[in-house]
């Protein structure tokens, strides 16, 4: 593991709310936890096994650090080129693999559960992100990344001729388009309480916000925020409502829940994903180009499933 002095130019307060909520107290400098990746992605922390996984896609493997030791190693190759990884309520890992044009489960086991793979007969274009409600509904976007060439998937014609964001039933494993009219779905998110949901759009550049229905349909609210410096790929969300986004070039920025940028993360290489982690999940683990960043910070991030999180913490 090597540190990064970054103490010079780490934080870029841009609105004084970045302070006053202590954005900008946690680490003076970068660990670099890995270094070798051709392009990392998907983190994301398995409390339960103290480490990270993530996703090197041309590669076609997953990567695993433990946190105990510092150590890492393959988690799974092949690995269908994935891309986005989180955890359902179970603690197992749903993957997005973008090569294999699927959303997967891994069980406890380490078998392979193929959870959605067509949508009304056609095959998905190349999953590349997902989150999960605390219902167990399995949302997911689904851009052209993996088929436009054979570096991140296999290079091949889109077979639904969009791209979309879907929802998987929990009890029936139906798949439903929820979400249309992207030019390239790539992070999404619940907000606190999981009445929103944000996705990113790689290529128009902006987050789109929706309202969740009862019924697990959405309707759009308007764009949330636009990127001024670099480009939106992943989005999570902190406890305190605050969003923060992968901006490739942009490093990391982090915005209020009004939709104001409130500062930056300044970090050496492109920027793909974030994820908060580590025991009281107030460590950011950041995926850049070749390498695995990690902060600890002075905020806490949220956990995977919001709404569980909620509701336990008003019984006290």
């Amino acid at each position: 593991m090597s540190v990064v002095n970054a103490r010079a130019a780490l934080y870029e307060v841009l609105d004084e709310r970045f302070r006053s909520g202590r954005c900008a107290h946690g680490d003076r400098q970068w660990e670099a936890l890995h270094r070798g990746s051709r392009w990392a992605e998907g983190p994301v922390y398995l409390p339960a096994a103290r480490s990270l996984v993530w996703s090197d896609i041309p590669n076609d493997r997953l990567l695993r650090w433990d946190e105990t030791t510092g150590e890492v190693g393959v988690f799974r190759s092949p690995a269908g080129h994935p891309n986005g990884n989180t955890l359902d309520g179970q603690g197992r890992l749903v993957t997005c693999e973008q090569g294999n044009r699927r959303v997967t489960r891994t069980e406890h086991d380490g078998s392979v559960t193929v959870l959605a793979d067509r949508y009304r007969g056609k095959r998905f274009n190349s999953p590349n992100d997902a989150a999960v409600r605390s219902d167990g509904s399995i949302w997911f976007s689904d851009p052209e990344f993996g088929i436009a060439s054979d570096y991140e998937g296999h290079r091949a014609e889109s077979e639904i001729g969009g791209r979309n964001v879907y929802r998987i039933d929990p009890d029936s494993g139906e798949v439903r388009l929820v979400a249309d009219g992207f030019s390239g779905p790539n992070g999404l998110v619940f907000s606190p309480d999981e009445s929103r949901l944000l996705v990113s759009d790689s290529i128009a550049n902006h987050i789109r916000a929706f309202t969740v229905g009862e019924n697990g349909t959405l309707s759009e609210d308007g764009v949330f925020a636009t990127c001024a410096q670099g480009n939106f790929d992943n989005i999570r969300f902190d406890d305190a409502g605050r969003l923060w986004a992968a901006a490739m070039e942009g490093g990391v920025h982090c915005y209020h829940p009004d939709g104001t940028l409130l500062g930056r993360l300044l970090i050496p290489e492109t920027v793909a994903n974030v994820r908060f982690g580590g025991p009281r999940r107030n460590r950011l683990f950041i995926a850049g180009t070749t390498t695995i960043y990690s902060l600890m910070m002075s905020v806490t991030g949220l956990p995977p499933l919001p709404g569980v999180y909620q509701a336990r913490s008003a019984d006290g």
